[in-house]
């Protein structure tokens, strides 16, 4: 991760291509991850928002593993929420993921999301090292 060059990282996701965007960005020692939502590869997602949070999690892992950091070098996160009564079930999931990381994190309710079945979308951001 060495130098000013930027490293594109893709998950598959079907969105990419159609919006023109990267899963993740690797800047120097920074990894920028996309709002993430819960789809699985063949576009299913779970019903339930912890479900949701945790797939999410999922995808962001592997991410982060490509980039070269994990889940411990996440020093900020951005949680997107169509109802404030998954606030909580997310927040634990949020908790398990980064427990030990303890990032700067912000929680947020907006009108929908780019999938109407998704109930959260997550992003992250590393720095390298930071564990």
């Amino acid at each position: 991760m060495a130098g000013s060059s930027r490293i594109r990282i893709s998950s598959g996701s079907p969105f990419e291509p159609v919006i023109g965007f990267s899963r993740a960005v690797v800047a120097g020692d920074r990894v920028l991850v996309s709002g993430t939502g819960p789809a699985f590869a063949d576009g299913s997602c779970p019903a339930d928002a912890a479900a949701q949070a945790r797939r999410c999690m999922e995808i962001i892992a592997a991410a982060l593993t490509e980039a070269g950091v994990g889940l411990d070098d996440v020093i900020r996160t951005r949680m997107y929420l169509t109802s404030a009564a998954d606030a909580e079930p997310v927040g634990a999931v949020h908790r398990e993921a980064f427990g030990t990381a303890l990032p700067a994190a912000t929680m947020v309710i907006v009108a929908g999301l780019a999938d109407p079945r998704w109930k959260v979308e997550i992003e992250a951001e590393a720095m390298a090292g930071s564990a």
